[in-house]
């Protein structure tokens, strides 16, 4: 397969898996059931910071997504996984900031909504998060990637991200 048919491919599959798959439904389709998206009169203080802590959650999850497509050549879904262990980007900050990116657009919502079911639901989505990561991923890529993967965690803290970027 050429390059570009495969960049091409894997941005297909992505944007598939990015609205029909978890992340649209754990980071917008519940939230927005849940809230029916009916912004309740608040300061503008308290949208602002709402908006902000949306537009930053998207950041991780995009840098994310393009690098896994661009450096990994592969995709953030597990039916088309990377071929390459991505350590670059934010990923030299924090080993899972497209989770990170996805909690902290539930938490914008969760401002923007005055909703405390949504922060209950964040707290849920954090805890789902830890496991999926301890049960599944961190066993599958340390048998995908061995060594490699071991000096990553070694060097990069799961959610709390580094001050200084590794290596």
């Amino acid at each position: 397969m050429v390059e570009a048919e495969r960049k091409a491919k894997n941005l297909l599959v992505t944007v598939v898996f990015l609205v029909c798959g978890p992340p649209g439904w754990i980071a917008v389709y519940l939230p927005a059931w849940m809230t029916r998206w009916q912004v309740p009169q608040q300061a503008l203080g308290w949208r602002v910071l709402a908006a902000v802590l949306i537009a930053v959650g998207l950041v991780p999850l995009s840098e994310s997504i393009v690098r896994f497509i661009r450096v990994g050549r592969g995709t953030l879904s597990p039916t088309h996984p990377t071929e390459r262990l991505v350590v670059s980007g934010l990923y030299r900050y924090v080993r899972n900031p497209m989770y990170v990116g996805v909690l902290m657009l539930i938490a914008g919502q969760a401002l923007l909504f005055r909703s405390s079911a949504l922060w209950a639901y964040l707290g849920y989505v954090a805890v789902g998060f830890q496991l999926f990561v301890l049960v599944y991923e961190e066993p599958t890529l340390r048998r995908k990637y061995g060594e490699d993967y071991e000096e990553f965690c070694r060097n990069v803290r799961r959610w709390v991200p580094r001050l200084r970027p590794w290596r």
